[in-house]
């Protein structure tokens, strides 16, 4: 059986219907990472949070470390100083005494500048330290400090009269620039008088075994104005020692001023003893109170070191 060819035949497929188009062509780009110049980083690249914050603390700084000091510098500085040793200021002083005492170190940095100011941190702390020793035992005996011995401005005031003066008058220039060591030496004197008073004092009334009435060298209960003894001296003379070498070291004085200080300071806490075992208290004698004392005794031992030195140097 023959079967018909047309019905096998089929019409011929487009080539087209199996034609399909290439994709569109992709363009690629090199990629390039954007090069960010690395700038120092300094103070002046940062942005100002506060407008004129950075001119401030600049100016700030410069002040601080100002050559020679001024008054800012010096109120500036004894600012910052003294809310970083606030507790130790708290233990000996009050506050009316921190008030003082921060007059008084504003007008010693001006003065003197930095080793002023330290020559009289050190004697506060040593002093502090002295009237501390065997407080509870004072107390009992009634020879302690008032206050547990933090000191008000009348005690500073006295025993700083005598620097005060030679920080004014080495301000002002009096004299002219042959007496301002003169001043300086002056200073020192004072303050290493008050401070050989302070611990003769405390520790004599602390370990003191015997002590003598200076005018009549009988035997008086410890705390008696005018009374002595072997210890309190002992501690007396080594304190003015020390004052005197941490000013030596310091550059306010030279090797020679600091024994003309130690000399002073030993005639004037002498005078001192005399005073009080002879005057104070006594009837016709009560506005010769300690802190008058201490203003008379501090300024003997300041004007007894420059008559030393100008009689050894000569007039």
């Amino acid at each position: 059986m023959a079967f018909s060819t047309t019905l096998l035949r089929s019409p011929p497929i487009p080539l087209r219907q199996f034609y399909y188009p290439p994709p569109p062509k992709r363009l690629f780009y090199p990629r390039v990472t954007p090069v960010i110049p690395k700038m120092p980083l300094t103070a002046s690249a940062l942005p100002d949070p506060v407008p004129g914050f950075q001119g401030a603390v600049s100016e700030a700084i410069a002040l601080i470390q100002s050559s020679p000091a001024t008054w800012k510098s010096a109120l500036l500085n004894n600012f910052l100083i003294f809310i970083a040793g606030s507790p130790i200021l708290a233990a000996g002083l009050s506050l009316s005494g921190v008030a003082a005492a921060f007059l008084l170190g504003t007008l010693t940095w001006r003065a003197f500048g930095p080793p002023g100011f330290l020559l009289v941190a050190t004697y506060f702390v040593i002093g502090t330290a002295a009237t501390k020793v065997k407080m509870a035992q004072k107390e009992a005996q009634g020879v302690a400090e008032k206050r547990k011995g933090r000191r008000g401005p009348g005690s500073v005031i006295g025993s700083s009269a005598a620097g005060c003066v030679c920080a004014f008058l080495s301000i002002y220039g009096i004299g002219g620039k042959a007496f301002l060591q003169l001043w300086q030496l002056g200073f020192v004197a004072s303050f290493c008088t008050k401070l050989s008073d302070t611990v003769s004092s405390e520790i004599g009334k602390a370990y003191g075994k015997t002590t003598y009435l200076v005018t009549t060298l009988k035997i008086v209960p410890r705390g008696t104005e005018g009374a002595v003894s072997v210890e309190g001296t002992a501690a007396g003379l080594f304190a003015s020692i020390l004052l005197a070498f941490v000013g030596c070291l310091i550059g306010q004085i030279d090797a020679v001023e600091a024994v003309i200080c130690v000399v002073a300071a030993q005639v004037a806490n002498l005078g001192e003893s005399f005073i009080g075992a002879a005057l104070q208290e006594k009837e016709g004698f009560r506005w010769l109170n300690n802190d008058v004392v201490n203003v008379i005794n501090i300024s003997t031992g300041s004007i007894l070191a420059i008559l030393i030195q100008k009689t050894l140097r000569g007039f």
